[in-house]
């Protein structure tokens, strides 16, 4: 059994979710977007991530991942699996009015469970162009920023959950406790 299972969706980032995972002591597995479902059911995850990268239509087998796992799996989306997992389920994704690429302040709207103890606000690393400019239904916004209406949302009842900052890199100090929150949701803490 692999704890936790990194889809990499060719994203400058991938690695680094994978290397926080290993620094937390949790046995976490790196993959490409071409892996099957029978792989994954092989490896029998408790929790699932949805990597970073630059376009959804290169997002390989990973929208498939989602809808196979997400009733059973808690998911989390980030960067580019945040808007896959909006765009999946309703949302919608378009090229933003200001591009992001530096650090910026998060203003948490609500904890939820993946934002929990992380505070009001926080600074995290921000790399895209593209953003959730609608949330799908069901889902709720848990912060925002002043150019990115939704850096985080989660699913009302599911455990399903999106970032469109990046918690894996030192320029987002409490992305630790990001992942801290979703190995708890994964019951692995």
């Amino acid at each position: 059994m692999t704890d936790i299972i990194v889809v990499a969706n060719r994203g400058q980032y991938n690695h680094r979710i994978y290397r926080t995972f290993k620094y937390l002591g949790v046995e976490a597995k790196l993959v490409q977007n071409t892996i099957t479902i029978e792989d994954i059911e092989r490896d029998d995850p408790a929790g699932i991530v949805i990597g970073g990268g630059q376009y959804l239509d290169a997002a390989g087998n990973s929208g498939d991942i989602i809808k196979n796992f997400y009733k059973n799996i808690p998911i989390l989306g980030i960067c580019l699996g945040h808007q896959l997992i909006a765009e999946l389920f309703g949302g919608e994704v378009k090229t933003a009015d200001i591009g992001e690429y530096a650090e910026s302040e998060i203003i948490v709207d609500d904890e939820d469970r993946i934002l929990k103890g992380i505070g009001p606000r926080f600074r995290a690393w921000v790399s895209h162009k593209d953003e959730v400019s609608r949330l799908p239904e069901g889902f709720i916004k848990l912060a925002h920023s002043k150019t990115c209406r939704i850096e985080a949302m989660a699913h009302s009842s599911l455990p399903l959950f999106g970032v469109q900052f990046h918690p894996e890199v030192e320029h987002t100090p409490k992305g630790p406790e990001i992942f801290k929150n979703f190995l708890d949701i994964c019951r692995l803490k």
